[in-house]
């Protein structure tokens, strides 16, 4: 029987140690991490980048888990999944404005921003960090990167050049009270709607057209469903990774430092696929048969313009100014 107890013994012994590895290997810490988009997008990819550093960085401490296709709810529902803990992280922008964050507007200002370099200036400089901290500090959600999003451009089915031919056309908007009167005052009937819908909309003739950057028109394969992209560029902005203040303050220290080392690597490594994707995906919806249409962008900029005067408040107004003045 000698043999057999040691045997045993061995068994045993070799059980405890591999369930002891076990849970040393098992996460302290859970991340899930959501987006609207799909996972051939430059933001999927520059999460699956956030994922690697943090669970590299942490030795394996935090597991970041992604959910790419609103497969976590609809961006507002994700929103609203932070502040109950049932989402940890989500890329976002001007929907936070319905957070009672006036400020997260700027995010996607019908011509507010002027370009690339612009916009770096904004969102990265002074004014970014006060609309980062208004965001916090209101809502505990924590900005811990933004993106830079394509100009957003009007599909339809028919040519528009001019916002007199826009004549009552039902164009999708998200849901932002901005965007709706911006596309009111254009000429249009805005209609808010989620971005998973839209195809099926569209297709339906539910809506006539949507206005988004070159990549969600692509990554929807919305090309299937309109004929044109008008070029209006009528918002270039960004988008900012939220993560729950509350979820972020859980953190040990060297665990928050980790977490915000590898979404500054994060921003970096999406900036630079950024660059080069809006082009390829140009061409790509050129490819699909989508035709390109140039339009009267001083006459766009005007209607949105007094829109946009009419619906901010003191303090939107101020930041609007100072946006505006940088050089």
């Amino acid at each position: 029987m000698q043999p057999f107890y040691r045997l045993f013994i061995f068994l045993l012994s070799a059980y405890i140690v591999c369930s002891c590895s076990s849970d040393e290997e098992k996460p302290e810490y859970t991340l899930r991490f959501g987006h609207i988009v799909n996972e051939d997008n430059t933001w999927h990819k520059a999460a699956i980048k956030f994922k690697e550093e943090v669970e590299k960085k942490s030795f394996g401490r935090i597991e970041v888990k992604i959910y790419p296709n609103e497969q976590l709810g609809k961006e507002m529902d994700m929103i609203t999944g932070i502040l109950s803990g049932s989402v940890d992280l989500l890329i976002t922008a001007e929907s936070l404005e319905n957070w009672s964050l006036p400020l997260a507007i700027f995010c996607a200002t019908p011509y507010a921003i002027r370009d690339s370099e612009h916009l770096r200036k904004v969102a990265g400089g002074p004014i970014g960090k006060e609309i980062e901290k208004h965001i916090e500090d209101v809502a505990g959600l924590k900005p811990i990167a933004w993106f830079e999003r394509g100009a957003r451009n009007l599909t339809t089915n028919v040519p528009i050049t001019h916002p007199n031919d826009l004549n009552n056309l039902i164009i999708r908007v998200p849901n932002v009270s901005l965007f709706v009167s911006t596309w009111s005052a254009m000429g249009a009937k805005p209609t808010p709607m989620a971005f998973s819908e839209i195809f099926t909309a569209l297709q339906q003739s539910t809506i006539h057209g949507q206005e988004n950057p070159f990549s969600h028109i692509r990554n929807a394969g919305l090309y299937e469903v309109q004929k044109y992209v008008n070029l209006t560029e009528h918002v270039k902005g960004w988008a900012y990774v939220v993560l729950g203040k509350k979820q972020f303050d859980k953190l040990p220290e060297e665990l928050q430092k980790v977490v915000l080392e590898a979404a500054e690597m994060m921003q970096e490594y999406e900036h630079g696929l950024f660059l080069e994707q809006e082009g390829l995906d140009r061409e790509y919806l050129q490819a699909k048969g989508m035709q390109f249409v140039e339009v009267d962008k001083e006459a766009f900029q005007s209607f949105a313009s007094k829109a946009v005067e009419r619906n901010f408040n003191a303090q939107q107004k101020e930041m609007y100014k100072r946006i505006q003045a940088i050089k």
